[in-house]
């Protein structure tokens, strides 16, 4: 129903900054939960931080609070991931997420919550 590109990935030193964006087409809407997650080589794929329509919140892994900072432009169909004090661990392909419901219960840190993704984008910080 949506289509996901992500871009804005590249190699950046520790310390360093990216903005990813993720450009949605389609059937899109602003009442779609979104979320962001990565997926290091031989690791499971885990969450970043998502946009949660029901709380009005945005949210976050431990591990990037603080550094990382989610946002969307509706007008734009565009999601962000705002990247700053990047480190080493934070290497991973980076992919946006789309949930369509709105009603049940589900978990915005659990992947298979998501309905459709798109296809990644790289990050690799370097020590």
């Amino acid at each position: 129903q949506v289509q996901l590109q992500e871009s804005g990935g590249g190699l950046v030193q520790a310390g360093g900054s990216l903005r990813l964006s993720c450009i949605a087409s389609g059937r899109t809407s602003n009442r779609y939960n979104m979320g962001w997650f990565r997926q290091a080589p031989e690791k499971e794929r885990e969450f970043v931080a998502a946009i949660i329509l029901s709380s009005s919140n945005a949210d976050y892994a431990d591990s990037v609070k603080g550094r990382f900072t989610i946002s969307r432009d509706n007008a734009k169909n565009t999601l962000y991931l705002q990247m700053n004090s990047l480190k080493p661990e934070d290497t991973a392909v980076y992919y946006c997420a789309v949930r369509y419901a709105s009603t049940g219960s589900w978990s915005f840190r659990r992947n298979s919550d998501y309905d459709d993704w798109g296809q990644g984008t790289q990050v690799t910080v370097s020590s």
